[in-house]
């Protein structure tokens, strides 16, 4: 290219729209790209920034420019060659040329910005213009380097630069008439843009590029010739000399690749300057005798320059791994290196090829350790082993332990009861309440908010005098600020800074006695109250600190302030256990070592009580760890004596870990708020080695002092993040905002570092020649803080697991922890895999590292090991990294595909399995994903469809989990809350923050990734629609359709419920359900929709389902189709005109029922079915047989007729039965439906009669029917129960209502019952023969599950199998969608009683469905495994299957000249009709 055309483009100032991370356009200004920005490279041997590139392909690096996240790189073409390593760039811009831009920031201010291109040795200057006038006028900006995530901070920089927040500079600009300048001169290379924002911090006015930053790409300094040689040698030696001179740290190999290249750029940038390859040389050699850090002496060795001894050190010190080797070992490597090259002298090889091979890496060499060539890795991945994913399939359930404790009401307190009379007599919302307790004594504070007025009530049982010494703050706790006269109340006196005012009212209603105060503030600016309080002379504080009440409302994440009266009394808990606990915070505040050592006291008793015992173990620790109560009270006590408690308390957890199984997820959470502890000099060495950094540093006052008393009176994990904080400070060139930061995010204050017993009141203050040597003791005394207190800390875990052992420097002396035995052969190689892609940014490589090591960690972790907890602490650790790596690669899916999205969910789907108890679910779920992503691969197209049912299936494991958390542990964290005073806000959250911490959070967010992905994919639509009617109705949110299904509504309602399982009823006046739910279509509740003409529909998209929640109390028009539901918004005078309208409660009947009479048979065959004996579905299956096609079996069938039921009920033997249950039904006309519930259980204490038994029995073995009564006395009583539950379902609540809305007389419903053996099916199968969804009669629609069919009809959670098929062509079924219910119900050969009663032959009512079909014995719950089922996976068995369900239905519709509904099994292969019945 000619330098004109060059220049022309050069000049070009294009402005291209890049996205920033908030999604903002954001314009970026540099040059346009073109062929003479390209860098072309040959190489001649692979050097560390070869690994990306293979062969002669060409490989062009693309990124898109973000805020906060990787930088674009100059474009570079790398083309193999044997030649050294020649670098030729060309760039169009010169020392002349300038690159200008204009925008217009605010009418009429404009920002130009001028960049000159360097020549040699120069720098690139950015000169910045703005027509605007201000002394405070700042530019916020930052460098952007190749790789880097974050802004860089240049060091030159010009005069009143201060570094803002460790994250950017703030530059201020110079004044000049009306305008402001600033000049920037950059003279680091490897900057290759500026970006920035201009900002007027006293007016706090940013200027934004069109809302985003401004981005300057900086030109690259021309070369004073065309072609400079480097050679790869002299590079080596310069990144060895930088890694002295940064202390020898240990590098990941992104670190080594930026350091190698670092090294090429200082050498290239020498050579620009003028200096000569041989000069370098000359230089380097001599560097490398006089180094800046003195190194052994080397014996001299006639003939080999110490430069190339030095290379080959380098190449020997990365092929053993890079490990951190003492002096004695850095001399040896060395003489190893000199022997290398010694022995290739020896050959008559020259020293010149000596050169080049060093440079080719042709020298041969041993060391200890070649990581790369174990059989775990393979081109840095991991190669994982293949494996059955049942072989970590857990069935451990914890049976429920009950503990014989009567549990009655807590008391309440004074205090509590002067608190509930307060809120019922305001009335108004409860912003804040917080009961503290002071040993026997209680202080209250409550916020309430009563006709938009902030009223604060304070009352105390404290029977001394006591005065509130507050003040009210707009901002923050820390801000104390007059009251306004108005607001004091009687009594008060007004100091600087604060106000006085004593308790002086006395509260004595209903044997309440406390003293009380209330403040009233209508000024709506005021936020919050900072207080303290003194009596007796003395200040009572909150811990140490200020109390402080918020006024602001709860934030919408955080439960309502429940009424007074609702604070936990114990249900669902091991209360004796939490009471206990209780009693002795007291002594557990005084120190860690206390509270562990009386964790391990009560750990038996927690074992005793089972799951909810150690709950309660586990809420009182985390509590504790999210410090919620006190950690040290007036008592000191040596880090020793603390380590040795948690050592005793962990060994308790490990034992109980290995002798019952059943409790492994619980004891690891517990073990989580724990740290490891150890016998012995692990804990000493906190309060000795505090003393070698002081005396090695020469820092032994001010704030070291204060820590150094603090971790000698009592450590904690605070220290670990204090540490932090300080070594965070000292590398961020002692910034002390960067310091308060890293203790701020991590929870600590400046008030809590003062609520110490040994508080710690000052800041720190280092000399900057302190730097290396804090920063060198620092990082070795955190691995002694983080042995004892963060035993889940990777780093630690691996080293506790590996074993260490430390000698001289004074830290860890003497200690030494010897390796775990039996560890999996290549266990060592793997975990140090882990430990060098920690950090990577891609993250797939380590998400399959520590997989495959939490999979190798697995088997041991199930056997007896004096060692078990260090594993357990190893495993947990692991687990916490699979997440922080998840959300770290989050930004890689944002343009990702499906098989991205799918890879990610199956790595954390496999860590949430290996961290739970029961996972038998998860792991089926597991398999169908990698089901789905072979299908994906094989271009299957039924693969979306396929996923979408897995990924339901999947929520449904998540929401199962959730409700085991929430049903465990939030009972215990409510009542011990309760008890400890914690804060409300803490335990309202408690299950959300256990859930948001663990693995099940990250899976949900991945599905909610994926799930639009699939309905796209598979054309699903955002909507399933179930019954399409057209309505207008007022929108009503409700949480269950089963809490309001007995309600009933004044006007047309459209309930959105977050829950609907199945079989609910639905309540009078509603016109639509919409619900996030998935129930089958032709579930009990679907069909009661579409006989109802109520529209019903599942939404899938969340915000669509915001949207029309938020729209709660509106009137709303659907209008629904197949596929999709529209609405709006409509007017009142609209209702009128609209189809739907509320069933009215006084609306007569038009249905009646003929009451049954008994007709002297107890038992009937199918041949004596009638309507007067029985009901439509026995006669339906009577009619059956001999009419249908002989493929399709028909069950043997006998009955119980109609007046059965009453007839036993007059028997002499059930008087007793019969008054009772007559007593009952007067309440229920009463309206007192818990009788209901009654009623059932006394229709279960009925006698049989002999002649019943008789009867029945004679029928059924004639009939060809097995008598229960031949296999024993108790069969037959399984089966009499059996039949009482059917005659008792007429008293459901489901039932009864039903009939209640239509009027019908309840006391006419008769019950027979059709008895048939039980077909122990594969699959059972619903048929509707004309499609429901859609009204289409010339199409069958049909739904199937695996095992019995109770699953699709009864409220089990999940979708069936569902299919279509046009009736012109019953051999080509179409899939509509996959089954995602996770259970199946199958029974042993057996006999069901199913109910028929006289409600279900009514036309226009569907009765069918409301009453139970029991089975004499109990069906077995099965987790399905979806991912061998010939259903799913073998194209033509699910073929035959669905075409024979759908000829099936088409031979019974016409049989009956009607549309029909259909139930049916397949057992082997064979098609079974149970029974049919008109279908609504």
């Amino acid at each position: 290219m000619s330098n004109s055309i060059g220049h022309n483009l050069m000049n070009q100032s294009l402005v291209q729209s890049k996205l920033n991370s908030s999604g903002i356009p954001a314009n970026t200004l540099f040059q346009a790209p073109c062929a003479n920005q390209v860098v072309v490279a040959a190489r001649t041997r692979k050097s560390q920034s070869s690994k990306k590139f293979s062969g002669n392909n060409l490989v062009v690096g693309k990124s898109k420019l973000t805020m906060g996240s990787r930088r674009p790189i100059i474009p570079r073409a790398v083309l193999a060659t044997d030649q050294v390593y020649e670098v030729v760039e060309i760039y169009a811009l010169t020392s002349s040329q300038q690159l200008a831009e204009k925008f217009n920031l605010d009418g009429s201010i404009e920002l130009q910005v001028v960049v000159s291109g360097p020549t040699p040795g120069s720098t690139t200057q950015v000169d910045i213009q703005v027509t605007y006038s201000s002394d405070s006028l700042n530019l916020h900006w930052g460098g952007i380097k190749e790789g880097k995530e974050k802004w860089v901070l240049p060091s030159r920089r010009p005069e009143g630069t201060k570094v803002y927040k460790n994250k950017a500079l703030r530059t201020p600009f110079s004044n000049s008439g009306s305008n402001s300048i600033l000049k920037i001169e950059i003279d680091d290379p490897a900057i290759q843009a500026i970006e920035f924002l201009i900002v007027d911090e006293r007016q706090n006015r940013w200027f934004k590029n069109n809302g985003g930053n401004f981005v300057v790409k900086l030109p690259v300094k021309s070369k004073s010739t065309s072609n400079v040689s480097v050679p790869e040698d002299l590079v080596q030696v310069q990144a060895y000399l930088r890694w002295e001179r940064k202390g020898k740290q240990m590098y990941t190999p992104e670190q080594e690749k930026e350091e190698y290249e670092a090294a090429r750029t200082e050498l290239l940038d020498e050579v620009a300057r003028g200096t000569s390859i041989q000069e370098l040389r000359a230089r380097l050699t001599k560097k490398s005798d006089v180094s800046d850090v003195k190194e052994p002496s080397l014996p001299e060795s006639k003939g080999i320059p110490d430069d190339l001894v030095q290379v080959q050190a380098y190449i020997r010190w990365e092929k053993a791994g890079k490990p951190n080797y003492s002096q004695e070992e850095q001399l040896r490597e060395f003489d190893e290196a000199r022997k290398d090259l010694q022995k290739e002298l020896e050959k008559g090889t020259s020293l010149e090829e000596i050169r080049k091979k060093i440079t080719k890496g042709e020298i041969q060499i041993k060391v200890a350790k070649q990581l790369k060539s174990k059989k775990y890795f393979r081109s840095e991945q991991i190669q994982r082993k293949k494996r059955d994913l049942t072989h970590i399939l857990n069935k451990y359930v914890a049976k429920p332990v009950d503990e014989n404790v009567s549990i009655k009401p807590k008391a309440l307190t004074a205090v509590e009861l002067f608190a509930k009379a307060m809120e019922e007599q305001e009335g108004g919302p409860v912003l804040n309440r917080s009961i503290f307790k002071f040993q026997d004594k209680e202080l209250l504070v409550l916020v309430t908010k009563p006709a938009g007025k902030t009223k604060i009530h304070l009352a105390t049982d404290f029977k001394e005098p006591i005065t509130l010494h507050w003040a009210l703050s707009k901002n923050n706790a820390g801000e104390w600020l007059d009251p306004t006269p108005e607001v004091l109340p009687p009594g008060s006196v007004s100091l600087p800074g604060a106000t006085e005012t004593p308790f002086t009212s006395r509260y004595t209603e209903s044997g309440i006695e406390v003293q009380h105060l209330e403040i009233e503030i209508q000024d709506e600016t005021f936020r919050g109250m900072p207080f303290v309080f003194q009596s007796a002379g003395k200040w009572i504080k909150n811990k140490g600190s200020d109390f402080y009440v918020n006024f602001a409302a709860a934030p919408k994440r955080v439960q309502k302030i429940l009424p007074i009266k609702d604070v936990g009394d114990g249900k669902g808990t091991a209360k004796a256990l939490l009471d206990r606990i209780a009693e002795l915070e007291s002594e557990a505040q005084k120190s860690f070592m206390h509270r562990f050592n009386i964790a391990a006291d009560l750990a038996e008793q927690a074992k005793d009580a089972g799951e909810l015992g150690l709950a309660a173990i586990l809420v009182w620790m985390r509590f504790m760890a999210t410090r919620q109560l006190i950690w040290n009270k007036n008592y000191n006590v040596k880090p020793r004596e603390i380590s040795k408690a948690q050592d005793r308390l962990t060994d308790i957890l490990q034992n109980i870990y290995t002798s019952h199984p059943e409790y492994q997820e619980l004891l690891r959470m517990i073990m989580s708020t724990v740290g490891r502890g150890g016998e012995g000099d692990v804990g000493q060495r906190i309060r000795d080695e505090i003393l070698v950094i002081q005396r090695n540093n020469d820092c032994k006052g001010g704030m070291m002092e204060e820590w150094h008393q603090k971790l000698h009176n009592n450590t904690s994990p605070d220290d670990v993040i204090i540490c932090q904080a300080l070594i965070d400070y000292i590398e961020n060139d002692f910034d002390i905002n960067v310091y308060w930061k890293t203790l701020n995010e991590n929870g600590i204050t400046k008030e809590r570092l003062l609520s110490y017993d040994r508080a710690i009141h000052s800041e720190p203050n280092f000399r900057r020649d302190q730097k290396d040597g804090l920063l060198r003791d620092l990082g070795n005394y955190m691995r002694t803080l983080k042995a004892v207190h963060s035993g889940a800390d990777l780093e630690s875990a691996i080293s506790n697991c590996m074993g260490y052992r430390s000698e001289g420097q004074g830290f860890m002396v003497g200690v030494q922890i010897n390796p775990i035995s039996d560890l999996p052969s290549g266990f060592p190689d793997l975990l140090q895999f882990v430990v060098e892609h920690i950090e990577d940014r891609n993250v797939e490589a380590l998400l399959e590292g520590l997989l495959e090591a939490r999979q190798e960690l697995r088997p041991v972790l199930s056997k007896s090991n004096n060692r078990l907890k260090d594993l357990l602490f190893l495993d947990i650790a692991l687990d916490s990294a699979v997440r922080t790596a998840i959300e770290r690669g989050y930004e890689e899916l944002n343009t990702a595909g499906p098989e991205k999205i799918i890879y990610f969910i199956t790595m954390v789907l496999e860590n949430l399995a290996l961290s739970s108890d029961d996972n038998e679910d998860l792991i089926y779920c597991l398999k169908g994903w990698n089901h789905a992503t072979s299908m994906l691969k094989s271009q299957n197209n039924h693969w979306a469809l396929y996923a979408k049912s897995v990924l339901d299936r999947t929520r449904l494991a998540l929401s199962s989990k959730a409700e085991w958390y929430q049903r465990v542990l939030q009972p215990s964290a409510d009542y011990l809350g309760s008890l400890l005073s914690v804060d409300q806000w803490a335990v309202n959250i408690f299950t959300e923050e256990i859930i948001r911490a663990g693995s099940a959070a990250s899976l949900s967010s991945l599905l909610n990734r994926l799930d639009p992905v699939l309905r796209k994919t598979a054309h699903l639509g955002s909507w399933q629609v179930i019954s399409p009617v057209e309505v207008v109705g007022y929108v009503v949110v409700v949480d269950e359709l089963l809490a309001v299904q007995n309600k009933s509504y004044e006007q047309p309602t459209i309930l959105v419920a977050k829950s609907v399982k199945g079989e609910e009823e639905i309540p009078d006046g509603t016109v639509a359900v919409l619900t996030p739910d998935m129930p089958d279509v032709l579930s009990h509740v679907s069909v009661r929709a579409r006989n109802g003409k109520i529209c019903f529909a599942t939404c899938f998209d969340p915000n669509v389902l915001s949207n029309l929640q938020a729209s709660k109390g509106k009137l709303l028009r659907l209008k629904p189709t197949s596929a999709d539901v529209t609405y709006s918004e409509v007017k009142e005078d609209e209702l009128a005109g609209a189809s739907s309208s509320p069933v009215k409660e006084g609306a007569p009947s038009t249905l009646t029922l003929v009451k049954k009479q008994f007709h002297g048979k107890y038992a009937i065959s199918s041949e004596e079915f009638t309507s007067e004996l029985v009901g439509a579905k026995s006669r339906n299956i009577s009619y059956l047989r001999g009419k249908v096609p002989s493929w399709i079996g028909i069950p043997t069938s006998v009955a119980l007729p109609f007046g059965v039921f009453e007839k036993i009920l007059s028997d002499d033997s059930n008087k007793e039965v019969a008054r009772k249950l007559e007593s009952l039904k007067e309440k229920l006309k009463h309206e007192e439906y818990g009788s209901l519930k009654e009623i059932r259980k006394t229709v279960l204490q009925l006698e049989a009669p002999p002649q019943l038994v008789q009867e029945l029995k004679t029928k059924m073995k004639s009939s060809g029917m097995p008598w229960p009564g031949d296999e024993g006395e108790q069969r037959w009583k399984q089966a009499w129960l059996a039949i009482k539950k059917v005659w008792a379902s007429k008293w459901n609540e489901r039932a009864y209502f039903s009939t209640r809305k239509i009027k019908l007389d309840h006391e006419y419903l008769c019950m027979a019952v059709l008895v048939q053996e039980i077909i122990n099916a594969d699959y059972a199968f619903v048929i509707h023969t004309t499609n429901p969804s859609s009204g289409d009669s010339s199409e069958i629609y049909a739904e199937v599950v695996k095992g019995l069919g109770e699953t699709l009809v009864g409220a089990y959670p999940g979708r069936a199998l569902s299919f279509i098929c046009k009736k012109s062509d019953l051999n080509s079924p179409q899939v509509l969608g996959y089954p995602s219910k996770p259970i199946g119900l199958f029974i042993r050969r057996s006999i069901i009683f199913r109910s028929d009663s006289n409600g279900e032959d009514l036309e226009g009512y569907a009765g069918a469905g409301l009453y139970d079909s029991v089975p004499m014995d109990e069906e077995e719950k099965v987790v399905l495994d979806y991912s061998n089922d010939p259903l799913m996976v073998d194209g033509n068995f699910q073929h035959s299957i669905l075409s024979s369900i759908a000829r099936a239905g088409s031979a019974i519709e016409e049989l009956y000249g009607s549309a029909q509904d259909i139930e049916g099994v397949i057992r082997d292969g064979k098609l079974y009709v149970v029974q049919t019945r008109p279908q609504m």
